[in-house]
């Protein structure tokens, strides 16, 4: 299946565990699970928009795309926390659970370094989360305590495989992506960040990861030597300076994602618009190409 392709008239069907909260009637699953790993497949790039509610993944779903991510800096922060793990486990998958709820496409969730410093409680925080509508996740090797470095290779083996197993154990087979921070934290000389990624993601790869994302690197040339030494898909991280989409699907990248990038966008507007109801005590930003009401309320009501 392409990543253009669409997930089927079924991706609604039935109810599956119950969430965090302990409410049922979220979608298929496992369906989810399935078409989202599709999606991985072939020579097309996944192009996967981040939302951090239900209004932002609806409108991404109506633009046509094949699913959803979720970013973990736009659910924290649209709730009053900073990102790096400060909102609750569950609050954050509240969120996810409307989300999930409210389209039709897979969903990806962010996990960030899994909400647990043990595999344990790595593996519970993803049973939470297929319970709240995740076909896929993100686990990342960052260092939780936001020290700038990251997590040890052997812990974080651990923790996928344990992530993998807690999916088998719902029968749900989950797309794990998983995210190492070597290039976005700049861990070691500049000279050895290529192997040191490489090595990384590989050893994810074999512990049961999906596919690898490796933010952070914006250059032609770098990504085309990840894609040929990465063994699986790999995911890139959208900015000012990455190649057009086209240039990384011909790269050979089979994922894209933009990641906190819209909700920042959209809080720069309302910034904008702060400044010109202050400043000239004009209207511009405010009225300028906006949803119209009535839209909005479809929006969320067809939810």
């Amino acid at each position: 299946m392409s990543a253009g392709a669409p997930v089927g008239a079924d991706a609604r069907v039935g109810p599956a565990a119950p969430g965090p909260t302990g409410s049922p009637g979220l979608p298929d699953t496992a369906g989810r699970a399935s078409a989202f790993l599709d999606l991985h497949r072939g020579e097309r790039i996944l192009v996967l928009p981040n939302a951090w509610d239900v209004a932002s993944a609806r409108l991404f779903e109506e633009a046509g795309f094949a699913a959803v991510g979720t970013t973990s800096a736009g659910i924290a922060v649209s709730a009053g926390y900073p990102d790096g793990e400060r909102i609750p486990r569950d609050e954050m998958l509240r969120a996810v659970q409307r989300i999930a709820a409210s389209v039709s496409v897979p969903v990806s969730v962010d996990l960030e370094a899994g909400y647990g410093r043990t595999p344990d409680a790595v593996a519970d925080t993803v049973r939470r989360a297929i319970a709240a509508g995740a076909a896929g996740i993100n686990l990342e090797d960052g260092s939780a305590d936001g020290a700038g470095a990251l997590s040890d290779v052997a812990l974080q083996l651990e923790k996928l495989a344990a992530a993998r197993e807690a999916a088998r154990s719902m029968r749900v087979q989950i797309v794990i992506n998983a995210r190492t921070d070597v290039y976005w934290l700049e861990v070691g000389d500049a000279a050895g960040r290529f192997g040191h990624a490489v090595s990384r993601a590989n050893a994810y790869r074999a512990a049961g990861a999906d596919c690898v994302f490796i933010p952070g690197v914006t250059d032609a040339s770098t990504i085309a030597g990840l894609v040929r030494e990465v063994d699986g898909p790999l995911n890139i991280l959208a900015g000012a300076a990455t190649p057009p989409v086209g240039e990384l699907e011909r790269l050979g990248v089979r994922r894209l994602s933009v990641g906190s990038g819209p909700i920042r966008a959209a809080l720069a507007r309302v910034r904008r618009i702060a400044a010109e109801l202050l400043g000239p005590g004009t209207y511009g930003a405010l009225t300028d190409d906006t949803i119209p009401y009535a839209e909005l309320n479809r929006l969320v009501g067809t939810a």
